[in-house]
This record gives C-alpha cells, structure tokens and sequence, in this order.
C-alpha cells in the first residue's frame, strides 16, 4: 500500500474529483479537456488538494506509470474491485483508478462497443464507480483520507451526491452539468442490483418518468450545482432546453451557477504547436499560411491560398446542426472556389452523407469519419472559417481552439457560444472587440447567411485579418473561473467546517 501518493496536509482542503474521462488517458468529448485541465488549474491554489478519480480504462492502463494498490472493495454493483493510485504521466497530479476489468478493460469505446451500440451494462458500470468514489470520499476505503469535497461531472457520477447523503462524515458535492441531453437513463427493475438507498426511487430522489436517472439523482442531492457557461445556466431552467428537468433546476436555481469552461492555453498555442506544418501567431501571422497549404495537400482539397476553407470537427449529430450542414452543402458548394473539410463521427446516415462528397466535389471536400487530436489541429491551424451551429449548446470548447488557432468561427448564438463569440457588427469591428459570425434560428438559411457573411469580409484581407488577431488574443484561460470554483469551493467548506 502506498500513501505517499495521497494528498496529505492537514492544512489543505481534500477535495476528489470524479469524472468517466479525463485527458489525455480517456476523452470523447470536452468534458475530458475540462477535468484534465480545471484540477491542474485548481491545484496551483495553495490550500487544496486535488485527487482525481476515473475509471481504470485500457487506455488509462496503457498511458500509466507505475500503480499501486490503495485498498480493495467488495460488493460493488459491478463485483469486487480495487483502487490503484498513481500519478498522471508528466505530472505531480495523483490519480485514483477503479479496478475492475469485466466493467472497464473492454474493446470499443469508453460507453459502446466496437459497432456503436452501448454497453448495456453501462448502469452496473457506473453505478461501481459512484460507490466506489463515495466509500474514498466518506473515508470507508482508506482509514487515512477522506474528502472534504467531491466535484461530481455529468451523469456517470450523479450517484455520488445520493449515496453520500445519508453518511456521517459527509463530504460537500458539487455537480457540474457538461450536458443536459445526456441524463444516464436506466430501466426501474435495474433499481436493487445497483444498491440505491431504499426509498430513493422517488420523484424526490432518481426516478424520472419511470426510469433510474443518475442525474436526477445528482441534481437533487448534491450542495450546489454548475454549467459549463452562464448561458446555458439560464437556459436549462426553460422548457426548450431544460430536458424535461427544467422544473427541478428551476427550484434549484439559487444552487446553479453557470461557469465557463476555460483551455489550456500551454497546450493549445499554435507558436508551440508540434503537430502543426509552421508556427504563427497573433503578431506574426505567416505561419498560418504553411498551415492552410498543408491541410489542403493532407486532405486531398485542392492548392489553392485564396479559397475561403471552412472546417468542421465535431460530433456528426443533430445537436451540432451537422444534419443542417450536410443539407446545405450543395448551396454552400456554389459560392465560389469554397472549400470545406469536415472531421467528426456520429449518426450513421449522417456520417454516410458526408463520406461521399469528396466524390461528388474532388479538390472542393475533405471528409475523415472519426477523429484525431492532430486531425482537429489542422483543420484549426488550416482553415479559414470553423462552422459550429448547434441547437444547444452548454460551452463549445471547438469554437475557443478555432479561436486560439485564427480559425473565425461561425456560430449559432445559444448556450456557451452566446457567452464566447462575439458577433461582427459595425461597431464590434471598428472597437476590436468582434471575434466571429453568430446566427440566430437553427436553419440552414440562417446558417447560410452567416456563412455569406464571413465570405465579404473575407474577401477584405485588412479587416480579416484584424478579425482573427482579435479572436487570437482573447483570454479563454481557466483564470478567472478557477477563481469562480474557488470561492464556490470556499462556500462549501468553510461554511461546513464553521457548523
């Protein structure tokens, strides 16, 4: 057994933070940027300790160091099982993982199988997680720590506030939101072989229509409650995007506050950027050029310096308006010498859609289903324009690299994309202060004026390239919200500690 591994001063907040992905060892959205970035941020504060948990992945497996065994429980949902610490590659960040192999160490992808379809013990498995966190946070699993606050994240954790209420020695919690429309939806029979307190399938506890949701679960019982934007915090409260929680969120509105997701600016920095054909920056854009020429010989689009490029790298669903995208590309293809490279994976059909345009328009299309960090690289460092309408959208951490890269976005103005983007106007122009094109109504005509929009002043190269310099230089760094989850932090346990 290890301990020195653990955060340990007496004078330091313990705080566990608990997440399904955590980049770089697991990610399949933005939530893994956050949880690998926000902790390195927090940590730098001098009074809290900061202890990551997840799930022990085969990709976790593969990129860890040396692990050693913290404790072993028995009798999880999922079986018997045991915590391993170790510290995350290139860093003093420790990090817990739940060892349990015929629940993690699988083929596929972090929640579905090799053919897309999800785990269908995907409750089971994520069930094993909150308990397992929860008997960590309490001080059950190791006799020498416990948490004096859990930060929760989306639904594979919404458990953790639940199974933590009713413990002596309770942790605060928080929860953040990542994504409303992803909820952790089981069926009602599932409710004992998951070890739920009796009673808590209630309106008051996890039972949604009918159905286990462990998000419910979070909403309901942990202390406070965060977004990932001030926007999108507002708008959950409402019945267009609030998923049919809008009412509880709407009861727990003093408890909800909206913070925005920042980046890693070390890490997404085009001047340093190995992945990159050249370096640039705000100040000495000439890179950027080297950078368009190499994605359009790597993607097969034709050479060509002054075709307007749009980019799209996201998930190829109906949330991203990727649907919206695919039905407009025949008009968007007639605006002249347009080109466009689309990177993503999703629904099926759409996915097929896209496949087949390089075909229809050669030298004019690039489509690579699936994704790849260095693939997103390019397109950003490469392209002209990011296209990133969405129906909803909590943040959007795609449009703030595009942003960082001198990619100009497009984007619906909705949710984070509201709080970040900052639409060109005369006035937003002439004071410096526009950063993209923003669109209201989720159509495809909207989303086409936008995009002719972005087209005449593309054409006027002063005034472009002001605009992507402007973009380049706004400050999306964790700084200020890490201060924002300080003083929640504060909140939560100076006030326990008080009472």
């Amino acid at each position: 057994m290890t301990t020195h591994l653990l955060p340990f001063a007496t004078n330091r907040r313990r705080v566990l933070f608990v997440s399904a992905e955590i980049f770089p060892l697991a990610k399949t959205g933005g939530m893994a940027d956050v949880c690998g970035a926000l902790p390195a941020a927090l940590g730098r504060e001098g009074d809290l300790d900061i202890l990551l948990m997840m799930p022990g992945y085969d990709s976790v497996f593969a990129a860890m160091g040396e692990l050693r065994e913290l404790a072993q429980l028995k009798d999880l949902p999922g079986g018997d099982a045991r915590l391993l610490v170790g510290l995350i590659p290139g860093t003093d960040q420790p990090l817990v993982l739940l060892d349990q192999p015929d629940l993690f160490r699988r083929p596929g992808s972090l929640y579905v199988d090799e053919e897309g379809r999800e785990w269908p013990d995907n409750a089971v498995r994520f069930a094993s997680l909150c308990h397992a966190a929860a008997a960590l946070a309490a001080g059950r699993a190791l006799p020498y720590w416990h948490a004096d606050l859990v930060h929760c994240h989306d639904w594979h954790t919404g458990l953790i506030p639940l199974l933590l209420a009713a413990e002596p020695r309770r942790p605060s919690t928080v929860l953040t939101i990542h994504n409303l429309a992803f909820q952790g939806l089981f069926p009602a029979p599932l409710f004992d072989e998951l070890r739920l307190p009796s009673g808590s399938f209630s309106v008051e506890g996890c039972e949604f229509f009918g159905q286990i949701s462990f998000l419910k679960a979070g909403i309901n019982f942990a202390d406070k409650l965060t977004t990932v934007s001030p926007s999108y915090a507002e708008e959950i409260t409402t019945s267009e995007f609030g998923m049919g929680l809008e009412g509880l969120l709407a009861r727990r509105r003093s408890d909800l506050i909206g913070i925005l997701n920042g980046i890693d600016e070390v890490l997404w920095n085009p001047a340093t950027d190995r992945m990159l054909a050249d370096a640039y920056s705000a100040d000495d854009l000439s890179g950027k050029s080297q950078c368009k020429t190499a994605l359009q010989h790597e993607w097969g689009l034709a050479p060509d310096p002054d075709a307007p490029l749009f980019v799209f790298a996201a998930r190829l669903e109906d949330q991203k308006m990727a649907d919206t995208l695919l039905a407009v590309m025949p008009d968007l293809l007639e605006r002249p010498g347009t080109q466009i490279a689309i990177l993503g994976r999703g629904n099926r059909s759409i996915e097929e859609g896209f496949a087949g345009w390089p075909a229809r328009a050669p030298g004019r299309v690039a489509a690579r289903i699936g994704y790849a960090e260095e693939w997103a690289r390019q397109l950003f460092a490469g392209g002209d324009m990011l296209i990133h309408g969405s129906r909803f959208e909590p943040c959007g951490l795609t449009p703030l690299y595009a942003l960082r890269y001198g990619a100009v976005p497009i984007v619906r103005s909705v949710g984070g994309l509201k709080d970040t983007v900052v639409g060109v106007r005369e006035s937003t122009l002439a004071d410096g202060m526009a950063t993209g094109f923003s669109f209201a109504d989720a159509t495809g005509v909207a989303m086409l004026d936008a995009i002719d929009a972005a087209l005449a002043l593309f054409r006027q190269p002063d005034h472009w390239s002001r605009l992507m310099q402007s973009g380049m230089r706004r400050d999306f760094s964790w700084r200020r919200s890490v201060g924002l989850y300080r003083r929640l932090y504060d909140e939560l346990t100076l006030s326990r500690q008080a009472a």
